[in-house]
């Protein structure tokens, strides 16, 4: 029976499996068939990660990418791929009159440049099969809101956005396809360690028509429809999942 969602026969490189959207990500793909290759900077939590994926043959690559030799070890170990997905990223919530230029240049360098470099690299070295697919994890933030404390994060996901539609313009002669997932809250550990407590947390949920957060596969099963031959005629498109909270 034919699946155009499978993504059996696939190889796929996701960032920033390690935890989070990431990791759901991979293991989502894993259980669809697709060959993983993951990376993150926590050498731990990429290994649960490794344990949790489904099928053989996976690769895992601990890197940080703000260091020019990882970028390059993972272009020359990386085999050639069906799809990519950017879904490492930072936050950090800071008032507007707050912000400095040091957390703003590493928010830009890790949501924006990074992804864009590796993803050019991947297509110099010819990495990326004809036909292979890019997602970008995006969000409303920027792109459809704003929030207090939030411009950094907002301006970073505006930019990946833009991004997105220059590469498909771009690469679309390669019959490589770039789309990204632009999304409401999810519940990951991205809050850990910030100012918000967990009543405030819950008192934000009411703003959402569904009345919660989504969760990492939710995200990923959007994902799998991106990398897979389901989504074949759509590229520089941006998905919506945000539990209707842009309805209102």
């Amino acid at each position: 029976m034919c699946n155009p969602f499978s993504l059996k026969g696939k190889t796929i490189l996701v960032t920033g499996a390690s935890s989070g959207i990431g990791r759901a990500i991979a293991i989502e793909c894993s259980r669809s068939g697709a060959t993983l290759v993951i990376t993150g900077r926590d050498a731990n939590r990429l290994n649960e990660t490794m344990q949790q994926l489904e099928g053989n043959n996976h690769q895992s690559m601990v890197a940080d990418f703000m260091k020019e030799e990882d970028l390059n070890n993972l272009i020359n170990a990386t085999p050639i791929l069906d799809g990519l997905v950017h879904s490492a990223g930072i936050l950090k919530i800071l008032p507007f009159p707050f912000i400095n230029r040091k957390e703003f240049t590493g928010i830009m360098e890790t949501n924006v440049m990074v992804p864009a470099f590796i993803s050019q690299q991947l297509v110099k070295s010819k990495k990326m099969n004809r036909d292979s697919s890019v997602v970008f994890i995006s969000s409303i933030s920027g792109v459809l809101i704003a929030t207090a404390g939030n411009s950094m994060y907002s301006t970073s996901k505006g930019a990946v956005n833009g991004l997105v539609k220059g590469m498909a313009a771009d690469l679309a002669p390669k019959k490589i396809r770039v789309n990204s997932i632009i999304a409401g809250m999810i519940e990951t550990k991205i809050f850990e360690g910030s100012s918000i407590t967990a009543e405030q947390f819950e008192e934000d949920k009411k703003h959402y028509p569904l009345k919660r957060y989504g969760k990492p596969e939710e995200v990923a099963w959007a994902a799998i429809y991106l990398l897979s031959d389901a989504s074949a005629w759509v590229t520089g498109s941006s998905l919506l999942i945000d539990g209707g909270y842009t309805l209102l």
